[in-house]
């Protein structure tokens, strides 16, 4: 499952990943948390997690942190979506 931990507004600018979950990086510990109220549904399900941001630094944190909250496996995509955009990954843009 790619999660895309950018802000609302970098989503609009830049586009997403196509199928990637959006988790605001602010709110990725209350997601994650089964006993939290704000706890997300697909953070509880048995997937592999690839976190991305906008070039890797939000990402490699917040895999590390998933870790320490007991989310696994998790992973991140070093470079974020700048790095898939320079590979040629292709990117969907909002409407």
């Amino acid at each position: 499952m790619l999660v895309d931990l950018r802000d609302p507004r970098e989503l609009k600018r830049d586009g997403k990943i196509p199928g990637a979950f959006h988790c605001p990086r602010g709110m990725l510990e209350f997601w994650i948390d089964p006993d939290s109220p704000y706890a997300k549904e697909i953070f509880q399900q048995d997937k592999t997690f690839v976190f991305y941001c906008a070039s890797g630094w939000r990402s490699a944190l917040s895999a590390k942190t998933a870790q320490d909250m007991g989310l696994s496996p998790v992973r991140h995509i070093a470079g974020g979506i700048s790095a898939w955009k320079a590979a040629g990954g292709r990117v969907d843009m909002p409407e």
